[in-house]
Order: structure tokens, then sequence, then C-alpha cells
């Protein structure tokens, strides 16, 4: 029988995790211990042991990185228990990553935990010699994380649902505001599908380049599963990361997605039931 060589990345390596901070109530950044290379938006499959593995996006921490876990199921909730010195299973990195090249000026729209896919993105545009202005959006002032670290790489535009901090509003419309002054090479967008969905739609009004990041449930971030489906694209293989004239193209694109059952609901069905 013929040996099956998997590629490293396929392999879960247990990580030691040296640093844990509060970001919110529910939320935890975790600060491994190992180095890695990876791109602007790629993202690890993390493993609890005896509980599920989940998706998770990749923050630098110089040659090391972060992960940002929000409690909303059970083995991220569980997660959030964790204490410095334990470990987590990481697999990875996975997915196609955003563009770079030829980029000069750029603007980011973020919102919710998709800030956490952008950082490494602002930070090599930055090293790129790119402008870039970066629109960050949350329900309130608590859910406005990594502010510090983005500052550090360009200009910072801040709305929330409330208006407890910066603009009263959503990131959307400072970007449309942006577009009507000024031309950027490339749009970027990380968040909750129907703000990527809505910033698709003011980018394509004000005839701008555009990539947006999407997220599925998934479960083995390779492309086997098949469980992350959007049309006819996976999301952990062809995507997170996909162009204007991708999700144009997609007919479930702020429309739908599957449960982990397999059911297909409405996207406003899907989010509830990541909620839970």
């Amino acid at each position: 029988m013929s040996k099956c060589n998997w590629p490293s990345e396929t392999k879960t390596r247990m990580v030691e995790i040296e640093k844990i901070r509060e970001e919110f109530p529910g939320n935890k950044t975790f600060f491994m211990k190992e180095e890695l290379e990876f791109e602007p938006g790629q993202f690890a499959m993390v493993w609890l042991p005896g509980e599920d593995e989940k998706p998770i996006a990749l923050v630098p921490n110089g040659k090391k990185y972060c992960l940002n876990i929000e409690g909303k199921g059970g083995a991220t909730k569980k997660m959030l228990k964790l204490k410095k010195g334990q470990k987590l299973g990481i697999r990875g990195p996975y997915g196609k990553a955003f563009a770079l090249k030829g980029i000069k000026k750029a603007c980011i729209v973020a919102g919710g935990v998709g800030i956490d896919s952008i950082i490494l993105l602002a930070q090599k545009l930055k090293e790129h010699n790119a402008k870039v202005k970066i629109i960050l959006g949350g329900r309130n002032k608590e859910r406005i994380i990594f502010e510090k670290e983005l500052k550090k790489t360009g200009e910072v535009y801040i709305t929330t649902d409330d208006g407890s901090y910066g603009e009263k509003g959503f990131n959307v419309q400072v970007l449309e505001r942006l577009l009507k002054k000024e031309k950027f090479d490339l749009v970027y967008a990380c968040g909750p599908e129907i703000m990527t969905i809505n910033a698709l739609k003011v980018a394509k009004k004000y005839k701008a380049n555009f990539e947006g990041s999407l997220e599925r449930y998934m479960k083995c971030g390779i492309g086997i599963c098949g469980q992350c489906v959007i049309d006819d694209k996976l999301v952990c293989k062809d995507g997170p990361v996909f162009s204007e004239k991708e999700l144009s193209k997609m007919k479930e694109f702020g429309k739908s997605a599957y449960l982990k059952s397999g059911k297909k609901v409405s996207l406003k069905d899907y989010y509830a039931w990541r909620e839970e």
C-alpha cells in the first residue's frame, strides 16, 4: 500500500499559549508560542482536544501570531477558559490571501471579528509604502479591537451602531464618503456578509476595484468536506478572499449559507445560528 504524504500544513501541532488578553467579555486574544509565516487574510484550523476544531484568523505578533477568539459555540466558549501555558492544536495556514501587488493607495473596511483578518494586510501595505485608510465598525465601543495596532499602519476611521465611539452608523457610509472624494487602487472588506455586500455595491458605484473575505461553516479547511461551499466555490480553498468578479457571480452571496447539518438557510438565519 502506498504511503500518503500529507503537506506539513495539514498536520496538527500542539502550540503553547504564551499570554492571554481579554478584549471584552466573551472575547480574548491568545498569543501563541510559535513562529509562523502566513499571508494577509489566511486562517488556521484551531483544535481544542476533546471538543472541536474551528477556523480562526491569524493575527501577526512579530514572527509569532495571535488568535482572537470569541465564545459563540460550545468549543470556542471552552477555548476561552484556557490559561497561559496550556496548548491548542493548530493546522495551517490556509486559504487565498488578499492581493498586495501594485497597490499604492488602499481603503480597508472591517467590522466585528473581521478586524482580525486585516491587521497583517494593513501592515504589509505600509511596508510596501502604500497609503492606507482603515474604516472599523462595531456594535459599540468595546467591540472595536486592535485599534492601537492599526493606527500604526494608516488613517483610522471608527463607526459604532450605537454611537458610543467614533461616528454613529455603519462603516460603509464612511467608505462611500471617501470614494466620493478620492480614488483607491483597491477596496478591501472583511466582516459580516451584509457589510461586505454593501461595501461591494458602493465600490461598484464609484468604479473602485474590490476584494472581500467571506466566512462559512468549515470542518476541514482544506477543501475535502465541502461544508463551506458557496455556489461552486469552497471558502476554505478558493477563498476566503474573493475578487469583485467572483463575488458578483455568486448567487448565494449575501442571501444564503449552510448550517452544520448541511441545511441551506437564509443568511439571517445562518448568522442567528452562529450566535447561538
